[in-house]
């Protein structure tokens, strides 16, 4: 809004005069609004600090507009100075514009099911990887972390998982038009080595414009085989027409671990220990009790702030460039980042990263071209520790190191068991640095018919060195004979081709928008591993040249080519009535000659009803109402290279070959049939809007390997299998302006999805490999358990159901099916703004069962603090017991529907408190804005389930990927 005559004045005589202003929103500065002087050609652009400058007349009036904003107008007059505060409008939905991959739509119009997460909800997040900035953002899409360290790959799930192999279930990546191998990057870091390293983790979150998410076939299948599991574009940032202007950001904090077991102490644990040998009549032994007989019985530890009770500081620091005229723009960002470790210990994991946009385009507009660099290095020596041996150490275990600082050994060697902190002195080391890159040229050949060419390289290399000394491990064990280095090297380099025509024109009140393409694209993946042995000193580990023994590792290069044509048809009458139609022929050099190619499509509608007479007479208070519908079918070729040739290896001994791999040239693609039915509605002058999705994705002829019997001479053979796998569910949307006005404002948006994954057939399935794995009709994410009938009044041990009385148990006593996976998640975000402050705080839910994996009632060996009620009378839980019977039970009892309890769980995922100081003292020293800001993620969870993090309740159960983070920052603008 204007801020008053803090505008100077002009004389009366001054017609023609400059006019300068500052346009913002409730943010802070707006940069790329346009501000034009109303009907005329004239016009101009605010800088990056929202500032601009233009010439006028008394008489003019400006408008100044941006997309998702309401315009505004004002009067020229005599000021000389005139600044806006622009007013979000969440009711100009043809204003939203989605990137749809090969076009673009907007969200009034779009057929198909396309999400938009803008850069302000992504960019001051302390993270690595930019998709777990989505976590509790996006209807239909589960984000898991990899891990508590910085670089481990989340796992993403968009709608559910399609193929029974985990390596078909990735979605597609495209950072600027060009594709992302999202398969993890190897490594033999064991805390990396479960999900890999992100291959998006050398991305700057700071230079993300927005991010895409879609999921319908309407949005993916123009993508056709790529785009089975959903695809997830990235935009960075780019130049806008102003005057070169800079911003620097800088931040810093802590992360912790934000919750703890209840354990033990020292009294309570020998009181458990000394009850079981009681119960069992047994006489304690050094062999047996070394807790009891050998360790100090007043030392008292707890080992989760010796594990993971470290304080990791993170720093963030960026600064950006841009700038430009009417035909060319710039942007130049770097960036760095550096985090610690929770862990003991010094290591951290940094990143650094430059990016480059750059545009261009002739004064007659005809011929643009945009390029587009990113490139990043991180290095990442964190290494980290297993959760599961906090439940194995008794509190008065003896000290970790000595008082030199070497690994203690003597008193752990006298119980036969090693050092928890054997490796201590392991360095681990993985570097990794990525270039992505993309031309796209555009020429129009007539008003209506352009031609446009995108191209795109991507190389990331990556390297990693464990150095393993003989001081890590026991000096009696094997492990110390000789000093050790383990070496893995990657490469992975793509390219890709993407030419079309697009073509657009107006037939009365038909609009017409079709393109056609065609994609070449070649991409090469290159692994080595060596380990080196036998170094005469630690100082020369990791030196090959020094080795005395070298032993070759994994040693290959596989090569993927891909081409496809592809083609789109949009109609659109009297805008509201829309068809989009799709199409796409792919071929894969992954399948065998006769079954490379497949072909895809979709088709979309949808109906803006609100736009009909009837509904503007007697549904006023409905503001804009459409449905959308979608169906069409996408295809997967997420396999390995090569697998229907026969595959051969040298033997140890010179000129001779045998077999490793079983040729199958006949099996061909995956396919998934997608459906999706949607309705949007808009209320109040769309202050509320609500959105529902309901989908049904059925995906067949499964790729899997495929066991064979040992008598092959193979172990599995790639084929299809006849099994189908249906994933249906609910998703729900709802945003709304609840206040709003010049001083104050507060919006709110709501996501809830409802997800089913079922296995609908699967013929012969009894008779396969497989048949302790899945049941048809449930979900693939099943645990097969035994019935829990009690503890046995008899023995005084756990108790589970022997179905077929056969005196033992097995899989064909397991008769309960737990489904694994969540009953519904989502989130819900506020942000208010009170002038200069602004207040934006998501939480996050979730529904679900999950697995008490650190239950260990039973052990006689139990840290858990509730397992001392066991030692009370009438107690539910088996006697404490070292007896083989009592491992059993407890062994089976694990395996029972017993230990599964809710894990659902609502976390205050992200807080972000910003003020921004007044601009006048700072401008006198060329600084435009000044804004400071604290920013918590993962602040607290409430929930009931008893372990480290409920989002990892399906899992190991002593893990946790989400610290708690606190930082403070600054962002200057100049």
């Amino acid at each position: 809004m204007p801020s008053g005559p803090a505008a100077n004045l002009t004389t009366p005589n001054q017609e023609q005069h400059t006019v300068t202003g500052t346009v913002t929103d409730a943010q802070g500065p707006m940069p790329g609004v346009s501000i034009y002087i109303k009907d005329s050609d004239r016009g101009t652009f605010s800088d990056v600090n929202g500032n601009y400058q233009i010439s006028a007349s008394t008489t003019d009036v400006l408008v100044f507009s941006y997309i998702g904003y309401r315009a505004q107008e004002r009067v020229v007059g005599y000021l000389a100075r005139i600044n806006v505060e622009l007013q979000e409008d969440i009711t100009e939905l043809n204003e939203v514009v989605l990137n749809a991959g090969y076009y673009t739509t907007t969200e009034k119009v779009r057929t198909g099911n396309i999400i938009k997460v803008t850069s302000k909800e992504v960019e001051l997040q302390p993270l690595v990887s930019p998709l777990q900035a989505l976590q509790g953002r996006v209807a239909g899409m589960e984000v898991t972390p990899g891990g508590d360290l910085p670089g481990a790959a989340p796992t993403i799930r968009i709608r559910g998982q399609n193929s029974l192999r985990d390596e078909g279930n990735y979605p597609l990546y495209i950072i600027d038009g060009m594709p992302i191998n999202s398969t993890p990057v190897e490594s033999n870091n064991s805390k990396l080595t479960f999900t890999g390293i992100d291959p998006l983790s050398t991305l700057n979150l700071s230079n993300i414009e927005s991010i895409e998410v879609l999921k319908d076939a309407d949005a993916t299948a123009i993508y056709g085989s790529r785009g089975a599991n959903g695809v997830i574009l990235i935009t960075t940032k780019k130049g806008i027409a102003q005057k070169t202007a800079f911003q620097a950001r800088i931040y810093s904090g802590v992360s912790t671990v934000p919750n703890r077991l209840d354990l033990l102490n020292t009294k309570q644990y020998l009181q458990i220990r000394n009850r079981a040998f009681e119960n069992d009549g047994v006489e304690p032994t050094t062999r047996n009790a070394y807790d009891l007989l050998l360790w100090d019985q007043n030392r008292e530890t707890d080992w989760q702030d010796v594990f993971w009770g470290g304080n990791a500081w993170v720093t963030n620091a960026n600064l950006s460039a841009s700038g430009g005229n009417a035909n060319t723009q710039f942007q130049i960002n770097g960036g760095y980042q550096e985090q610690g470790t929770i862990y003991p210990g010094n290591s951290k994991y940094e990143k650094a990263t430059v990016a480059l946009s750059l545009n261009h385009s002739t004064k007659d507009q005809k011929l643009s071209l945009g390029l587009k660099l990113n490139y990043g290095m991180d290095i990442n020596n964190l290494v980290g520790s297993s959760g599961s041996q906090i439940i194995s150490l008794s509190p008065n275990a003896p000290a970790i190191f000595n008082e030199d600082g070497s690994l203690h050994w003597e008193e752990w060697a006298e119980a036969s068991i090693n050092n928890p902190f054997q490796g201590y002195f392991n360095a681990s080391k993985t570097e990794a640095n990525n270039l992505i890159s993309n031309l796209n040229l555009n020429y129009k050949i007539l008003n209506n018919l352009s031609f446009s060419t995108s191209l795109g390289f991507t190389n990331l290399n990556s390297k990693e060195l464990i150095k393993v000394p003989k001081r890590s491990y026991n000096p009696s064990s094997w492990q110390t004979r000789e000093h050790r280095s383990d070496h893995l090297i990657g490469h992975r380099k793509s390219w890709i081709i993407e030419p079309q025509l697009n073509y657009n024109t107006h037939l009365g009140n038909l609009q017409i928008d079709g393109l056609i393409g065609t994609t070449f694209q070649q991409s090469q993946n290159n692994q080595t591993g060596v380990t080196g042995s036998g170094y005469v000193s630690e100082a020369l580990i990791g030196n090959l040249a020094a080795a005395e023994t070298l032993t070759q590792g994994v040693n290959q290069t596989t090569d993927y080519r891909y081409h496809a044509v592809f083609g789109r048809l949009g109609l659109n009458w009297n805008q509201k009535y829309f068809l989009n139609l799709t199409g796409r022929r792919d071929g894969s050099s992954r399948f065998g000659p006769g079954k490379r190619w497949a072909n895809f499509g979709a088709i979309g509608a949808a109906w803006i009803f609100s736009e009909e007479n009837w509904v503007r007479e007697h549904l006023k208070f409905l503001s804009f109402g459409k449905l959308r519908g979608s169906y069409g079918t996408t295809g997967n070729d997420q396999i390995g290279d090569y697998g229907y040739l026969d595959a051969y290896e040298a033997t140890v001994a010179p000129g001779g070959l045998y077999p490793t791999a079983l040729a199958n040239p006949d099996y061909s693609w995956e396919v998934n049939k997608k459906l999706e039915t949607g309705v949007q509605l808009g209320f109040l002058k769309d202050r509320i809007n609500l959105g529902a999705s309901w989908y049904r994705n059925r995906s067949s002829n499964q790729l899997v390997g495929y066991p064979l019997p040992g008598t092959t001479g193979f172990s599995m053979v790639q084929a299809n299998l006849p099994a189908t796998v249906q994933n249906t569910g609910w998703e729900l949307e709802f945003s709304s302006s609840n206040f709003r006005s010049n001083d104050f404002n507060w919006h709110t948006s709501f996501n809830v999805s409802f997800p089913k994954n079922k296995l609908v057939s699967y013929p012969g399935l009894d008779e396969s490999s497989y048949a302790n794995t899945y049941r048809v009709g449930h979900p693939l994410n099943i645990a097969l358990l035994y019935q829990y009938v009690g503890v046995d009044p008899e023995t005084g041990l756990y108790s589970v159901e022997d179905v077929n009385v056969d005196g033992r148990y097995d899989f064909e006593d397991r008769v309960i099916i737990k489904d694994q996976n969540r009953q519904f998640f989502g989130g819900i975000n506020n942000t208010l703004n009170y002038k200069k402050i602004s207040l934006q705080f998501l939480w996050q839910f979730v529904k679900q069962e999950g697995n008490l994996a650190l239950f260990d009632v039973g052990r006689y060996g139990a840290q858990r603090a509730f397992v001392a009620e066991a030692l009370d009378d009438g107690s539910p839980f088996q006697n404490i017991s070292q007896s083989i019977g009592a491992l059993l039970a407890y062994l089976n009892v694990q395996n029972s529907d017993l230990i599964y309890s809710d894990a659902s769980f609502i976390r205050l995922k992200t807080l972000s408190l910003s003020y921004t100081l007044p601009a006048s003292p700072l401008q006198t020293i060329g600084i435009d804005e000044c804004k400071i800001f604290v920013n918590g993620q993962n602040l607290f969870t409430l929930t009931g389930y008893d372990g480290m993090d409920a989002e990892f309740a399906t899992g190991a159960g002593t893990g946790f990927g989400n610290l708690r983070i606190i930082t403070a920052g600054l962002q200057l603008n100049f």
